[in-house]
């Protein structure tokens, strides 16, 4: 269970009495799981003492804001960072009978426990929001990091439109996330056939992979079969994972980078064939100090993995702004001719996830004591 708590003091005549409204906010989890077909609602319950508000009403806030700045980089007013998704609802007064509301099962056990003055809240996430990504910094940057992250705040005032005061607000960062969906049992295929002045004969290539999606920190086992029917010698085969990153903000900006790399000295001469496996391993370990990879968003300090494939819905990936993340493998060599060379390429698409975890219980989650810290 998290919680979040502020006490809010006004300025007070000294001959008045000190008065500090407890305000708390019970959320189950801070994990949201995009299924592709809907996202999990953000839920929650706000315990207030209404006569100590003073007439003040309460509200919470549910945004998603993709900072592409670091914050020591806002100059004169700008700020580097977008609200792409930002509402707000009003908790208390009421609206509307909280007893007429439809309540998920943590509200209800929620609202039974803590009494009369608990009021329930709901969001749901609209399809073209993407997940939690920041991009790793380097090992001299400071400040927060360029980044989509989600964020829930209540706070207190006349009306929602008005600025909100540190003293009166608490926030929760929370993540949208995405979890491998059902394996496929089609495995991956790239072929292709190169033809070089000269040579009567083409080269054919084709590389394939065991299946589609692979999970954080499991080897990536690439098959490759070369057979060279032309006059030209192959040497000098590499093979990689790029991460492919689109951001999609003003422009659509993509940057591709290396996260594992496999050099061989394999060759095949003119006339014959190759067919092997390579294995590559695409982990953070590994890369640790490369400045600008994308990272799933991570919660406080904890530690994280490569950014996750994203995958949207045909219907709005036009409507998707932020981060975009995925993978491929790539497969390069030279085709070294009497009197010149070609580089020869040919690339594979895969993903690169965490696993559906085996779904929680409700009883999981302690209600034993509302008032433990968090």
């Amino acid at each position: 269970m998290y919680v979040m708590n502020w006490c809010y003091t006004n300025t007070l005549e000294l001959n008045e009495p000190l008065i500090a409204p407890q305000v708390t906010v019970y959320m189950a989890k801070r994990d949201f799981v995009d299924h592709c077909d809907f996202v999990d609602p953000v839920d929650g319950v706000i315990l207030i003492d209404p006569l100590q508000l003073q007439g003040r009403k309460v509200y919470v806030m549910l945004s998603c804001t993709f900072r592409y700045g670091r914050q020591d980089m806002d100059v004169m007013g700008v700020a580097f960072r977008r609200d792409l998704f930002l509402v707000t609802r009003q908790v208390y007064p009421e609206l509307q009978d909280k007893d007429t509301l439809t309540h998920t099962k943590i509200q209800k056990k929620l609202l039974q426990k803590l009494g009369d003055n608990a009021f329930p809240f709901f969001f749901e996430f609209p399809d073209n929001l993407p997940c939690s990504v920041t991009l790793q910094p380097g090992p001299l940057d400071v400040g927060k990091k360029c980044a989509v992250e989600f964020e829930v705040k209540a706070f207190c005032g006349e009306n929602r439109d008005e600025k909100i005061n540190k003293q009166s607000s608490v926030r929760l960062s929370i993540r949208k996330i995405q979890f491998s969906p059902a394996l496929s049992d089609v495995a991956p295929v790239a072929e292709t056939t190169f033809e070089f002045l000269m040579s009567e004969n083409p080269l054919h290539v084709k590389m394939s992979l065991p299946k589609e999606t692979f999970y954080h920190g499991e080897p990536v086992k690439v098959n490759v079969d070369i057979t060279n029917s032309s006059s030209r010698n192959i040497k000098d085969i590499s093979l990689s994972v790029e991460q492919v990153t689109n951001v999609v903000l003003y422009s659509n900006d993509k940057y591709v980078k290396s996260v594992a790399i496999e050099e061989t000295e394999d060759t095949v001469p003119a006339g014959t064939s190759l067919r092997t496996d390579y294995t590559l391993f695409p982990v953070l370990a590994y890369n640790r100090e490369r400045r600008g990879l994308a990272l799933d968003g991570r919660l406080k300090h904890e530690d994280t993995n490569l950014a996750s494939s994203s995958i949207v819905k045909q219907d709005v990936l036009m409507d998707v702004q932020g981060i975009l993340v995925s993978y491929k493998v790539v497969l390069r060599m030279i085709a070294c001719g009497t009197l010149t060379s070609s580089d020869v390429c040919v690339e594979l698409p895969f993903k690169l996830m965490n696993p559906n975890p085996e779904p929680v219980r409700l009883r999981t989650w302690s209600l034993r004591s509302l008032n433990e810290p968090t």
